[in-house]
C-alpha cells in the first residue's frame, strides 16, 4: 500500500471556507474533497466540479415507472380481468385513462424517487455496512474540512491555508 501525505485545512466558518476554496483555487491547488456538516450552496461550483447528471437519471427512472403503470394497469384493467366498477367500460384502456391517472402518477414518482436513492448510494459508493470515510469527526458537528494532497512545496500551501482563515492546519499521511 502506497502512502501519500495530505493537509487537513479545517475552518469554523462555511463563508471563511468558501472563500479559502476559491483563494486555493485560484493558487492553482487542487482540493481532493471538502467534509461539510451540512451543504453549502456553491461549494460545488467553486471546487471546479462538473455538474451532475442524477437529474436525467430521475427523468428515465420516472418514465420506466409511467411505462409499467401503463403497462400493468392495461393488462390488470383491460385484458386479464376486466370489471365493470361504477359503470366505467373495461374494454379500452384510453376510455379509463382518467381514473387511471393518479397511479400512473404515483408510480413516475415511487419509480424515480426509489431509484434515484439506490443510483446515488452506487454513485457514491456508499454499500451496506462500509466504514465512514470521514478523516475528522468534528466535520459532523460544526467545522468544515479542506483535503489537499501535497504535490509540491509544503511550507507555500500551509502559509496559504492559514492565510485563508484555517483554525488548525495538520499534515496526514493518506493510505491508497
Amino acid at each position: 500500500m502506497e502512502a501519500s501525505k495530505v493537509i487537513h485545512a479545517i475552518y469554523n466558518d462555511d463563508d471563511v471556507l468558501m472563500n479559502a476554496v476559491k483563494q486555493v483555487k485560484a493558487a492553482k491547488y487542487h482540493i481532493d474533497e471538502v467534509y461539510t456538516p451540512f451543504p453549502v450552496h456553491g461549494l460545488d461550483k467553486a471546487m471546479g466540479l462538473a455538474p451532475t447528471r442524477l437529474a436525467i437519471c430521475a427523468f428515465m427512472y420516472g418514465c420506466v415507472g409511467l411505462t409499467v403503470a401503463t403497462l400493468m394497469m392495461n393488462f390488470i384493467m383491460i385484458e386479464d380481468w376486466p370489471q365493470d366498477i361504477g359503470g366505467k367500460p373495461s374494454f379500452s384502456y384510453l376510455e379509463n385513462m382518467p381514473a387511471f391517472v393518479p397511479i400512473m402518477f404515483e408510480l413516475t414518482v415511487f419509480f424515480a424517487a426509489h431509484l434515484m436513492v439506490i443510483t446515488f448510494y452506487l454513485r457514491s459508493k456508499m454499500w451496506p455496512f462500509k466504514n465512514a470515510e470521514n478523516p475528522d469527526p468534528r466535520t459532523t458537528d460544526d467545522h468544515f474540512l479542506m483535503e489537499i494532497s501535497v504535490t509540491g512545496n509544503q511550507n507555500e500551501l500551509e502559509s496559504l491555508l492559514g492565510q485563508t482563515g484555517a483554525v488548525e492546519i495538520n499534515i496526514v499521511d493518506k493510505a491508497h
